[in-house]
């Protein structure tokens, strides 16, 4: 018997339009107008990859001391990594971003 692999997509915890309405409330002035501001969002999209990690491990853990089912855990370990990924390519672009603010001539 074949099972056919179904990945989920994964929840991201900060949605397209809240990063709109961040930058929206930037551009008027209001960082820190009703929604937490920036380091909130950012708080809160790390703490998702934090719960992302947790999952997978959870996953793992249950498929060796109870033989779960293998494609939840390949599943929940392919969130943590896509996760964990993007906060790495976040993390880079604000590198590059300071690194690009501090070349600019005063």
């Amino acid at each position: 018997m074949t099972q056919a692999l179904s990945l989920t997509p994964v929840a991201l915890p900060v949605s397209p339009q809240i990063a709109a309405d961040a930058y929206a409330r930037v551009d008027l002035g209001q960082p820190g107008a009703a929604g937490g501001g920036f380091g909130a969002a950012l708080q809160q999209a790390l703490a998702g990859v934090v719960d992302a990690g947790r999952a997978a491990d959870t996953q793992a853990r249950v498929a060796i001391t109870e033989g779960g089912n293998l494609t939840e855990v390949v599943s929940a370990i392919a969130r943590a990594e896509l996760a964990l990924q993007t906060t790495m390519a976040v993390r880079d672009r604000f590198v590059q971003a300071y690194q690009d603010i501090m070349r600019m001539p005063i």
